[in-house]
């Protein structure tokens, strides 16, 4: 009775809109929430039709998770008792802890920030949260949002489970052997390394505090150019988190359950949920509010409050059970751990043509080169199916396609993994790409790439004409210098300016007396600006200038990468009329 009424549940929210806004998108043809008698697929746990993630990696190993199901009656508004304002309360289900609900809520806003177009709604975090931890056990967190105690999944060591040994050398799962799912958020060590965030600001990426986790997994979720008010983007993300089609019915009904109302309750007082993906239970909904699990509630064996297995003392061995004892069975199609994987053979990586003269772009522009790099055996037999990690590093904020700085990829049957597309920011410099193999301390490849400024071979002034400019000592110009830049006879915008007073027409260096500008600060007299840049038009207009008590005609020269230069003629009067040029030139020419 009790798996038929889950499986209910989960076609009826399956077919529901998703009520967050983000995801207003969702639909009843769109939403996957179709049990076996729809695709085929088994609508019990542990018999989900996993769907491949395209990009290669994960963020949980596809560790079990939670089976609990919301409510079938959704939150009730009722006022607050306090402030008067309208408050959710209902379910218990409905109750987030307060530390995990402000982690939620917190990334939600960093990602509005910054990846506005991905519109990640907090409740899509929370619902994650929900079936990977159970909000952290309920909100068993300190101050700083770390969890009291570590939250581990079980040993990947292929054993009914992925196999993933260790990537950490035990630094996060305490563990040197295999890795296991670290924290409220379930990441593995291996993903935690690039996709870690400092959520709370305290200097470290601690996938055990729900603040770094939370912002981790957003962005996470945001890869790419992902916008998760779109039904197919939203469950490739989710799919991508952890790949079952079970785990990604259970998120989208925790999402809606949370769309349409929480509230916020004491840490460590938040309802725990009791049933996991690999413990051969039916998936529930509970009628009446969930109590937390005590320790060692549920299968034999040690587990923890969340339902997890509690960390061993030491690592398991291959094909073993947790305790050391007899070998447990291998369900069918999970890998046999002591046979070697396409990774073990790798013996290491070769550029796979990429010419370092194709990894030069101009600051906004799109790289023209591609990123290839091939896994190989100690022969030089290609290696596929091995996953490529690309990491950027340096001072410039060159980015691949979608604003990340790490991609990983599996190999080709060529074993070959090409990058995703570099797309240089507005930061010049060098910076380097580092291919590595995921699970494997190999050496890896550098690609080194350069972003270069932005040109402009000829600037024109665009007020004045030929009349120079004309002011009497001690006073200041009435007009200000404008002039537009261009290259290739396209408009240069964002194009990086020099402007300076300088002595002649021959001697471009810096003049020591007549016509100067006003350091913003201090209000000094300043003759060369630097840090100048046009405008989306390619116009740049010039602060005021003023005059000191030298007469004369004098020259302001502005330069630009790429060639563009002019030169204005300044005259400092006591009668505001033009006086002998301290040496021939005309009033403005553009060129070098």
């Amino acid at each position: 009775m009790a798996a038929h009424f889950g499986r209910r549940l989960r076609k009826g929210a399956a077919t529901t809109a998703v009520a967050a806004a983000a995801v207003a998108a969702l639909s009843a043809s769109q939403a996957p929430g179709a049990t076996g008698d729809d695709h085929g697929r088994q609508a019990t746990a542990g018999a989900s039709a996993p769907v491949p993630d395209p990009t290669g990696d994960d963020a949980t190993g596809n560790s079990p998770y939670y089976t609990d199901l919301p409510p079938l009656n959704s939150p009730n508004p009722s006022p607050s008792p306090s402030a008067g304002t309208p408050v959710v309360q209902g379910a218990a289900e409905a109750g987030i802890p307060a530390t995990v609900l402000d982690a939620y809520k917190k990334a939600e806003a960093e990602l509005r920030a910054s990846k506005p177009g991905c519109n990640l709604p907090w409740q899509l975090l929370a619902a994650i949260g929900k079936v990977e931890s159970g909000q952290a056990r309920g909100g068993e967190v300190d101050a700083s949002g770390t969890t009291l105690r570590p939250i581990l999944g079980p040993v990947l060591d292929g054993n009914g489970f992925a196999l993933i040994k260790d990537t950490d050398h035990g630094a996060y799962d305490g563990n040197a052997q295999y890795d296991q799912a670290v924290g409220p958020m379930q990441f593995i060590p291996s993903t935690w390394a690039w996709a870690g965030r400092d959520g709370n600001g305290d200097g470290k990426k601690d996938p055990n505090n729900i603040y770094d986790a939370a912002l981790a997994a957003g962005h996470y979720l945001c890869r790419g150019d992902r916008d998760l008010s779109q039904a197919a983007d939203l469950h490739g993300a989710i799919l991508g988190y952890n790949n079952s089609q079970d785990y990604l019915n259970t998120v989208l009904s925790w999402m809606e359950y949370y769309s349409k109302g929480t509230y916020s309750v004491p840490d460590g007082t938040g309802a725990a949920p009791g049933h996991r993906s690999d413990d051969g239970t039916p998936r529930t909904t509970p009628s009446t509010p969930a109590e937390p699990a005590n320790p060692h509630q549920g299968k034999p064996g040690s587990k923890d409050q969340g339902g997890r297995p509690s960390p061993s003392p030491t690592p398991s061995k291959p094909g073993g059970g947790q305790d050391g004892g007899d070998p447990a069975p291998r369900p069918p199609g999970t890998p046999d751990p002591t046979t070697p994987t396409p990774t073990d053979t790798v013996d290491h990586l070769e550029n796979a043509g990429t010419a370092t003269a194709e990894l030069t772009a101009t600051a906004g522009d799109a790289f023209t080169g591609t990123i290839s790099t091939r896994a190989e055996t100690k022969a030089g037999a290609a290696v596929a199916k091995v996953r490529i990690r690309f990491t950027i590093s340096g001072d410039t904020d060159a980015t691949f396609t979608g604003g990340e700085d790490v991609a990983t990829v599996a190999t080709d049957s060529k074993g070959v993994a090409k990058a995703p597309a570099l797309q240089a920011g507005e930061k010049t410099g060098d910076f380097k790409v580092t291919a590595t193999v995921v699970g494997r301390s190999l050496k890896g490849v550098d690609y080194q790439a350069t972003v270069t400024e932005r040109p402009a071979d000829t600037l024109t002034a665009t007020t004045n004409g030929d009349t120079p400019l004309t002011c009497t000592p001690g006073g200041e110009f009435a007009d200000q210098v404008q002039l537009k830049a261009t290259y290739k006879g396209a408009v240069a915008d964002k194009v990086a300016a020099t402007a300076t007073l300088i002595k002649s027409a021959t001697d471009a260096t810096e003049n020591d007396k007549g016509p100067y500008f006003k350091d913003a600060t201090t209000g000094k007299a300043v003759r060369t600006l630097t840090g100048l840049k046009t405008d989306a038009k390619g116009l740049l207009t010039l602060p005021k200038l003023y005059a000191d008590d030298t007469t004369g005609t004098f020259l302001l020269r502005v330069t630009t990468p790429g060639g563009g230069t002019l030169t204005v003629r300044l005259t400092v009067a006591a009668d505001g009329t033009a006086t002998a040029s301290p040496s021939p030139s005309p009033s403005v020419s553009a060129g070098s």
